[in-house]
């Protein structure tokens, strides 16, 4: 039976981001709490949350009844009708997002969150060019991958959205202006920023879309007073500011979004992962009233099968009650604390470990060959010749019973927000054995 699961997959369905010769999934049976279990018995910490999505933890029956209740009533309408379950949960992201967002369209995930918050800025800006970062990932439809920094989007370059201008980051471990602080490295960034707007012309620019706190490219953190400026900046040129939070947002980096870190407030934020745990597929573009107060006269020509359905809203309302009333928020952040503190205490057992950097629950461990020069143990956006060193941690961490991201010289560190200590402890346990690979690259 195993081994007929296995063949159905893999001769009848593609598996994202892989060569599909030779592929060897986990053959998942159940999950629960911080563990997947396969169909051998064995079981895997989930030291990722997924892709950073499930933070309530895996197995969760309050939202499956949640849903079966909500399907004995109705199952799904179409967008242009009311139900209760969208008004509920329309109006609880208004009550927890920052300052005056208060409307949401809903969608299917991250990447059409992304896409539909570009169109809806190009349509209430009439201005068409989008500024993001280089080392940043917001989706895998065009424009999304367009907008994204992020190499995979490479192979599909020719045909990208136009009008997409890329800025550096302010990654301060390693910092394009050879800064010396993270504070100056945040203002040799800003000013950066501020250059491209001049050369692009500001009154050409629509939006600038950040993520609330970097994820996938290196969990790179923001300086202290950055966020602040990026937002002087738009105030200044009349560009809007989209936040993305789809990674970022319902507690992930110890506040309920990454941008409240900052006390900053976006003028759209675009929502998925977290606002369902991915139990079902949800997403979201928040804006703030003034943009919606323009669509009362304006046509707001978006649209999608299934925006508000009724189903996955009643997920994502359960879900969020289960973040409230758990603490979850208050629980990540604790225990990011915790996780940085041992980490610590790893960096002096592995010289291998360059820069580990943490906000709550999504951290990246970055590893390099010499902590002076900073080489890193596997090139970024290496060639499959060059993964020798990756693909060995990948294979431990599978192999001592964990799943986590393993992404050139980065291990991901974003365990479920309801993670035990013990847990944990476990997880960075097999992380050191790992790394202790990696040590023996080093000069």
């Amino acid at each position: 039976m195993n081994d007929k699961i296995l063949k159905n997959n893999l001769d009848y369905t593609l598996f994202s981001w892989s060569k599909q010769g030779n592929l060897n999934p986990i053959n998942a049976s159940y999950a629960e709490g911080s563990y997947i279990y396969d169909r051998e018995g064995k079981k895997y910490l989930d030291f990722s949350s997924q892709l950073m999505n499930v933070n309530i933890g895996h197995g969760n029956q309050r939202i499956t009844e949640a849903v079966a209740k909500q399907m004995k009533e109705v199952s799904y309408v179409f967008p242009g009708m009311a139900t209760d379950v969208r008004g509920r949960l329309g109006k609880k992201l208004a009550e927890i997002t920052p300052g005056n967002l208060t409307k949401t369209f809903f969608t299917l995930g991250g990447a059409e969150a992304i896409e539909n918050a570009i169109k809806l800025t190009r349509i209430y800006t009439g201005r068409h060019k989008i500024i993001t970062q280089y080392r940043a990932y917001h989706g895998a439809t065009y424009g999304a991958m367009t907008a994204s920094g992020d190499p995979r989007r490479f192979p599909v370059d020719a045909q990208a959205m136009p009008n997409v201008v890329h800025v550096e980051n302010p990654y301060a471990y390693r910092c394009p202006w050879n800064s010396t602080t993270i504070e100056e490295c945040g203002n040799r960034a800003i000013a950066h920023l501020e250059r491209v707007i001049k050369f692009e012309n500001p009154e050409s620019v629509a939006a600038i879309l950040f993520e609330g706190e970097s994820g996938s490219s290196g969990c790179i953190k923001y300086p202290p007073m950055y966020f602040k400026k990026v937002r002087e900046i738009c105030d200044r040129y009349g560009i809007l500011l989209i936040d993305d939070e789809v990674m970022s947002g319902f507690g992930r980096t110890g506040k309920m979004f990454g941008i409240d870190h900052h006390d900053v407030t976006p003028d759209i934020m675009c929502l998925a992962k977290g606002l369902t745990s991915g139990y079902l597929p949800l997403g979201g573009v928040v804006v703030t009233d003034k943009i919606a107060d323009y669509f009362n006269d304006n046509p707001m020509v978006i649209g999608l099968t299934y925006s508000a359905h009724p189903t996955l809203c009643a997920a994502a309302l359960e879900n969020l009650k289960i973040i409230e009333e758990d603490n979850l928020v208050e629980k990540a952040a604790e225990m990011g604390l915790y996780i940085e503190a041992e980490v610590e205490k790893l960096k002096r057992k592995h010289k291998s470990i360059g820069d580990f950097r943490n906000t709550g629950l999504l951290g990246c461990i970055e590893l390099v060959k010499n902590r002076k020069t900073k080489e890193p143990i596997t090139p970024w956006n290496a060639a499959p010749k060059d993964m020798e060193v990756t693909n060995k941690m990948t294979a431990k961490i599978r192999e001592l019973g964990m799943f986590t991201f393993v992404r050139w010289n980065y291990i991901f560190i974003a365990p479920p927000l309801n993670v035990s200590k013990a847990e944990v402890d476990e997880g960075l346990k097999i992380v050191s054995q790992a790394i202790s690979i990696a040590d023996k690259y080093c000069n």
